[in-house]
């Protein structure tokens, strides 16, 4: 190297650290840290979207409507939802509603209900994690002047008529699927409907407690809930729980009943 080469070199090595002691003086003045190494800064905003981004994704990927979907699908799915969340006890859709939309529950507990004109609740469906549902002719659903309301804090997505008609004309499974899916609710209005015009209330409080049970126990009902899910008022629902405790079925605590003698609840709720 000659020696021009070389001051030239030393002169930049001058420099660089001339450089590096403003930079750490800079740092140390604004309260930074006076490494000499700076990491580049990692976009907070970009990680927080890709996160959200991978968890919407993966509660879409797991509702049996989108079963044996490819990752470019989901990604479809993706862009063709928009997702809420929506607290405990708000109402996400009214009769006073315009317009078709297809709900998809992610996270959470929605409740369906009707309101009589005297101001009585009775509940039309109780939806889980990973239900659909909404105001869709296209699909056979229907919201048929009833609300929808969040009984625990949930992820809603919602999906446009135009959006799930293309779904529906290039995924004839997603069709079969919520076929079958709204078959089942058919079969459940029916039953209900049946219990409604030929059971009395202790049947049909005992069939709705085997139905809710988790081995012996039945978790979260209180009696307002039983009364709004049987569409009667509270106090006969009380009435009709009282009575069954009295003859040894059940005990009833805070918004937990007991069955204690589960063969007997059987025979009453086929009576």
């Amino acid at each position: 190297m000659d020696k021009a080469g070389f001051k030239a070199d030393n002169g930049s090595q001058e420099e660089e650290k001339v450089t590096g002691r403003l930079f750490k003086l800079t740092r140390r003045l604004m309260g930074g840290p006076t490494g000499a190494a700076v990491q580049p800064a990692v976009d907070e905003t970009e990680v927080l979207e890709e996160s959200a981004l991978r968890a919407k994704i993966g509660y879409l990927s797991a509702m049996e409507l989108f079963r044996d979907f490819t990752p470019d699908e989901m990604q479809e799915i993706d862009r063709a939802t928009r997702m809420q969340t929506c607290t405990a006890g708000r109402v996400f859709y009214s009769p006073e509603e315009t317009g078709e939309v297809l709900f998809i529950l992610k996270k959470g507990a929605v409740q369906i209900y009707r309101m009589s004109p005297e101001g009585r609740k009775l509940v039309i469906a109780q939806l889980p994690p990973y239900s659909f549902f909404g105001e869709m002719s296209c699909i056979g659903q229907g919201m048929y002047d009833t609300f929808a309301e969040a009984t625990e804090e949930s992820l809603i997505c919602t999906m446009s008529r135009s959006d799930v008609e293309r779904l529906l004309l290039s995924k004839p499974k997603v069709a079969l699927r919520i076929l079958e899916a709204v078959g089942r609710r058919v079969v459940d209005a029916e039953r209900q409907l049946e219990e409604l015009a030929f059971k009395g209330l202790i049947p049909r409080i005992a069939a709705l407690l085997l139905r809710e049970a988790d081995g012996d126990e039945v978790h979260g009902l209180s009696h307002q809930d039983i009364a709004e899910r049987l569409g009667v008022y509270r106090e006969t629902a009380t009435s009709a729980l009282n009575e069954l405790k009295t003859a040894g079925i059940i005990e009833i605590g805070r918004k937990r009943i007991t069955i204690t003698d589960r063969q007997r609840l059987e025979r009453a709720a086929s009576e």
